[in-house]
């Protein structure tokens, strides 16, 4: 048995692009970058940041295409791919792909004046495959044996 899977969670590095297949199936890419924080060699910190090439299908490139924007925060989940390249010096370069599973958008939606290009703080901001169904929960009463005196 084998497993690949990762999940990100950080900022787009360009506006995603949209494009279609023959077929009509939509497809999303752009760049992320995830970002941590590591001490030199002179103990100095400094952000270093990691960046993969993302691919959302279907509903989730539509959306992403719809919502995101460069700076955008993002939760990705997908298989990790690596791709071997050499580049105009004869170096040998590596880059992260991964071809999305789930994304669900992250931060607090767009402000009044933008409403209807996007959510509202107040939507749900979930572009995965099917919403879960929003549903609350009654507290139950508390019982006589519960209160203190």
């Amino acid at each position: 048995m084998s497993f690949n899977k990762i999940i990100l969670v950080g900022n787009l590095g360009r506006d995603p692009e949209l494009r279609y297949t023959p077929q009509g199936t939509a497809v999303c890419n752009f760049s992320l970058a995830t970002n941590e924080k590591k001490r030199d060699k002179a103990g100095e910190m400094q952000e270093v940041a990691t960046w993969f090439r993302v691919t959302l299908w279907r509903q989730q490139a539509e959306n992403a295409a719809k919502y995101l924007t460069k700076g955008s925060p993002v939760y990705v989940e997908g298989r990790l791919g690596v791709e071997e390249w050499t580049d105009r010096d004869g170096n040998k370069r590596f880059t992260f792909e991964v071809n999305g599973t789930d994304m669900h958008f992250i931060g607090g939606g767009r402000s009044s004046d933008d409403f209807s290009a996007g959510p509202s703080s107040n939507e749900a901001e979930y572009a995965g495959p099917a919403d879960p169904p929003a549903t609350e929960f009654a507290r139950p009463a508390k019982a006589d044996d519960d209160i203190p005196f």
